[in-house]
């Protein structure tokens, strides 16, 4: 029994006390690299948010070339949405980091940690990729309105573009808020691979810590609980408004 109690003491000792480097609770990094994480979230959390921000005007514009008649303008706004959606934005993001924003001048920052040479070609290519996303979320919004509420519009003596603007548009984004909010939280995550530039958001504070103190795994699941952190409350606060909206709609 005593050698029981011996074995299941240092397994304590060496799972919570004194980890190895590479153990799940090694987190003594944290007194010196926790300012790192911080500014991880604070930018990680920008770039998401302004991202899907970007996205949502061009996006509107897709779904509703999507919509045209037009075969030229709906062949243009199909081709966008498809390639996006067919290449891999790691793919995305080289091409305009590499060529689209190569002669951009380095020496601004923002916040006074984040450069603007690596953040800007992260939120153009992530807000051009979430664009082909979000407009299909639009498109579905738009056609889920019933199209008896266009012909009382048009009967109304309001143009189709009144119409749609006045009547059909505002049922659509109410209809799509939800989705918009969990792209948000996608936005949160699909962020991270902006890493590979240089950008101060959580993965790279994350591989930078663990490059210089050895400590290979306690890092990441800081950061994996970050992330659980902010995408669970947000989750659930969207699972809320969701409940609320049907009530009204069922009101």
């Amino acid at each position: 029994m005593s050698a029981l109690w011996a074995q299941i003491q240092l397994w304590i000792d060496q799972t919570f006390i004194n980890p190895p480097a590479h153990g799940f609770f090694n987190f003594n990094f944290l007194p010196k690299y926790g300012k790192l994480f911080i500014e991880g979230v604070e930018c990680t959390l920008l770039l998401a948010v302004v991202s899907v921000l970007l996205a949502v005007v061009p996006a509107l514009l897709l779904a509703l070339m999507r919509l045209s008649k037009n075969r030229l303008v709906k062949g243009i706004s199909g081709a966008y949405i498809t390639v996006f959606r067919s290449t891999p934005m790691l793919v995305q993001l080289m091409i305009i980091n590499f060529g689209v924003f190569a002669g951009f001048d380095s020496r601004y920052m923002l916040f006074g940690f984040i450069p603007m040479l690596n953040f800007l070609p992260c939120v153009v290519a992530l807000a051009l990729n979430s664009s082909a996303y979000v407009a299909e979320i639009f498109r579905a919004g738009i056609l889920a309105v019933d199209a008896g509420q266009m012909e009382a519009a048009r009967s109304l003596g309001l143009s189709k573009w009144q119409g749609m603007k006045m009547v059909v548009l505002p049922q659509a984004i109410k209809n799509v808020l939800p989705a918009l909010a969990n792209e948000i939280i996608t936005m949160v995550k699909e962020s991270s691979i902006c890493m590979v530039l240089g950008i101060c958001d959580l993965m790279f504070a994350a591989k930078s810590t663990a490059g210089s103190t050895f400590i290979s795994t306690g890092p990441y699941v800081v950061v994996a609980v970050i992330y659980f952190c902010i995408n669970f409350p947000a989750g659930k606060a969207i699972e809320a408004i969701e409940r609320r909206m049907r009530r009204g709609d069922q009101r």
